[in-house]
C-alpha cells in the first residue's frame, strides 16, 4: 500500500472558511459574510504571519535549530509562536504585561512557553515600547536568539497579503463591496488593503480601531479591547490612501456585539471581531442588496469566556450585557465614520520609533524588496 505524505503543523495554516451570516441583515441589504480565522490550527489570525515569518527565519538562517524566539505579545501572535515553537524544537519567551489574561497564560505555558512579565508602562500609557525594549535586550544578550518583531516586521502584512486576501477574495466572489478589518500592529489590514487595491480596486477597505487608541490619531485613553489599537501607525500600515474609511467604536460596541454574534448566528469569536462585525454591520446596511460585505473572526471565543461572555465581569469593568440583533443593529445604524480620508487625517507615523525599537532583523527585512 503506497503511503501517503502529510502536511505538517505550519502547513495547517490557512483555507479558512467564509461563511454568509442569516439573522443580522435584511434582504433589503447588503450580504454579510465572515471568513473564520479562527479555523487555523492556533485558533487564530495570527498563525499565518507567525508561519511566515518563521519559514522565512528558517530559509535565511536568522532562526537555526535549537534556537530562541523571542516575542513581545500578550495575545494570538504570541500563542502562535508558541505553538509553533513547541512543534518544531525552539525555546519561545514570550514578553507579556500585566493585562495578560489568565486564559493566555495557561494556553502560552500549555506550549511551554517562559513568560517575562513587564510592569513599566511607556510615555503613552500602554506598555507596547517597554515590551518590544526589553524583547529586543533579550535578543541581543541571549545567542542564537531571534525577534519576529510583529510591530516593525514587513513580512507580517506581506503574509495577509498573500494568503488571507487571497482566498478572502476567491472565496467572496465579485459580488464583494467591502472588506472590513480592525488594526493593531496593521499586519492584516495593510496586506489585505495593498491586495484588494490591486486586484479589485472598486471594493471598498475599512479600518476599525477602538477609541482610546490612537493608530488613526486622536486622544489617547485606557480602554478594554484586546487585540486592536497601538499609541503609533505602524509600519504595516505604511500606505493609508489604501484605506477608503476609519471607524472607532467603543468598547461597548466590540463586547456586545461578538456576545451578539454568538447568540444570534453561533459564532464564538473574539472581541476585536465584534469592534469589526459593529463596523461591517453598518456598512452593510447601507449597501444595496446584492453585494456582500466581508469582515474577518479573528479568533476564537472560548479564550474570552471568562470576560467577554462573562455577566459579571462586564458589570464589574461598566460594560453592558445585553446582546440583541435589535440592539446591535441600532448601534450600527448610528455609527459615523472617524475618517473618509485617512491618508490625509489619520497619519501619526513615528519613524524614528523603527529605529528606535525595531529588532535589527526586521530592519533588515524592511530594506530588502519582498
Amino acid at each position: 500500500m503506497r503511503s501517503t505524505t502529510l502536511p505538517e503543523l505550519l502547513d495547517a495554516v490557512g483555507d479558512t472558511p467564509v461563511v454568509r451570516l442569516r439573522n443580522l441583515t435584511t434582504a433589503h441589504e447588503a450580504e454579510l459574510v465572515v471568513k473564520l480565522e479562527g479555523a487555523n490550527p492556533g485558533g487564530s489570525l495570527k498563525d499565518r504571519p507567525a508561519s511566515h515569518i518563521i519559514r522565512h527565519a528558517e530559509r535565511t538562517g536568522a532562526l537555526r535549530p535549537g534556537g530562541t524566539i523571542i516575542e513581545s505579545s500578550s495575545g494570538n501572535f504570541g500563542i502562535a509562536l508558541a505553538m509553533y515553537g513547541a512543534s518544531l524544537g525552539y525555546r519561545v519567551i514570550a514578553v507579556v504585561d500585566p493585562k495578560l489574561t489568565a486564559t493566555n497564560r495557561a494556553l502560552l505555558q500549555a506550549y511551554g512557553a517562559e513568560i517575562v512579565v513587564v510592569d513599566e508602562q511607556d510615555d503613552s500609557g500602554s506598555y507596547h515600547k517597554t515590551r518590544i525594549s526589553l524583547a529586543n535586550r533579550m535578543h541581543d544578550e541571549i545567542a542564537g536568539s531571534f525577534r519576529p518583531d510583529q510591530c516593525f516586521n514587513p513580512l507580517n502584512s506581506e503574509a495577509h497579503l498573500h494568503s488571507t486576501a487571497a482566498e478572502l477574495l476567491d472565496q467572496a466572489g465579485p459580488e464583494l463591496s467591502a472588506v472590513v478589518c480592525t488594526v493593531s500592529t496593521g499586519g492584516h489590514l495593510g496586506g489585505i488593503a495593498r491586495s484588494v487595491k490591486r486586484r479589485a480596486p472598486h471594493v471598498r477597505v475599512i479600518g476599525v480601531d477602538v477609541e482610546g487608541s490612537t493608530v488613526f490619531g486622536g486622544l489617547p485613553h485606557a480602554y478594554l479591547t484586546p487585540g486592536v489599537g497601538l499609541s503609533w501607525t505602524p509600519v504595516n500600515l505604511d500606505d493609508l490612501s489604501l484605506v477608503d474609511e476609519v471607524y472607532k467604536v467603543t468598547d461597548d460596541d466590540a463586547y456586545r456585539a461578538c456576545r451578539t454574534l454568538a447568540r444570534t448566528e453561533g459564532i464564538l469569536a473574539g472581541v476585536s471581531t465584534g469592534a469589526a462585525l459593529t463596523v461591517a454591520l453598518s456598512a452593510a446596511m447601507r449597501t444595496r442588496p446584492g453585494r456582500r460585505v466581508a469582515v474577518l473572526a479573528s479568533d476564537r471565543g472560548e479564550r474570552y469566556l471568562a470576560t467577554a461572555f462573562n455577566d459579571q465581569w462586564l458589570r464589574t469593568n461598566g460594560l453592558a450585557t445585553d446582546c440583541t440583533a435589535a440592539g446591535l443593529r441600532a448601534r450600527a445604524g448610528r455609527l459615523t465614520p472617524y475618517s473618509t480620508t485617512p491618508a490625509r487625517d489619520c497619519a501619526n507615523y513615528m519613524p524614528e520609533l523603527a529605529e528606535q525599537l525595531g529588532s535589527p532583523t526586521a530592519r533588515a527585512i524592511a530594506e530588502v524588496s519582498l
